[in-house]
């Protein structure tokens, strides 16, 4: 077993999945880690990702990475391909920050953040376990490799290199005449809708149409106001918002609006040019 390194001041890691709080499958991963790392700190960002939404995942960890410590290592695990020929992987990043997770493009959006500077199959029996499950490859592949990581051993070790990662797509907005057509792509846990309608992609499609008020629907109800915050809707009140993720989001103010429209990611949302009604 690696010697672990005794200098400098330990970054954590940091565990996402999908495996929701019933079951043990992250505290057996835990164990892995404290068994091969006791001195490790270890933080949850979340075990709430929908089951197998890679999309969602992925997501999530772009909008946190970077508020952790430089060096911390983010073990992240939504797997819906877990056994099958998709690569177990560990990343190193430009900006410090490391990851181990599948190659299914669950680490794309943060590590295009950080800045890829290499990354290995996770290949070297000595940091699995002994025996593998098909299914669990978060207690028996990634929870190891975090922990020799975290311990100092060399990401070369750990594998061959490999010239690219899985990136994931998230499709751009599209201009249709008079409406800019986005999708629901993240449903947080209060029943916000994230879609993949950015502020400057709505600044480009309002600048076509300059002094015209616009107006967001989801799927065929009502125009909806874009508003500063939540608070500006009356209590149960649907609305538009850019949220914390920088991106168009429908909400309810104190309700769900997942609840509210029956909406999931993929539900199609849509920016309106009211030409008839001017701003001011």
């Amino acid at each position: 077993m690696t010697r672990a390194r005794t200098s400098g001041r330990r970054a954590p890691i940091a565990i996402l999945t999908d495996f929701g709080y019933r079951d043990h499958y992250v505290g057996a991963m835990k164990g892995v880690i404290a068994t091969i790392a006791p001195q490790a700190r270890v933080l949850d960002i979340t075990h709430g990702i929908p089951a197998q939404s890679v999309t969602a995942g992925a997501i999530a960890l772009r909008e946190c990475w970077r508020y952790f410590p430089a060096g911390t290592l983010f073990l992240a695990v939504v797997d819906p391909g877990v056994g099958t020929p998709r690569l177990p992987i560990a990343v190193e990043t430009l900006a410090g920050a490391r990851f181990v997770a599948p190659d299914n493009g669950l680490v794309s959006l943060a590590v295009e953040q950080a800045g890829l500077k290499r990354a290995v199959e996770l290949r070297a029996p000595r940091y699995r376990l002994s025996k593998v499950s098909s299914t669990f490859h978060g207690r028996d592949i990634f929870a190891p490799a975090a922990a020799h990581l975290w311990r100092g051993e060399r990401l070369d070790a750990m594998g061959p290199r490999l010239k690219t990662i899985e990136r994931l797509s998230i499709a751009e907005p599209l201009v249709r005449g008079r409406r800019l057509v986005g999708t629901v792509i993240y449903v947080d846990g209060f029943g916000n809708l994230v879609t993949n309608i950015g502020r400057a992609a709505l600044a480009r499609f309002e600048s076509s149409f300059p002094g015209a008020r616009l107006s967001v629907r989801i799927g065929r109800g009502a125009p909806l106001r874009i508003v500063n915050a939540y608070g500006d809707a009356p209590r149960g009140a649907p609305l538009a918002t850019f949220g914390s993720f920088e991106l168009l989001e429908i909400a309810v103010r104190d309700s769900s609006a997942a609840g509210f429209f029956k909406a999931a990611e993929g539900t199609p949302i849509t920016v309106t040019v009211n030409l008839g009604l001017r701003n001011g």
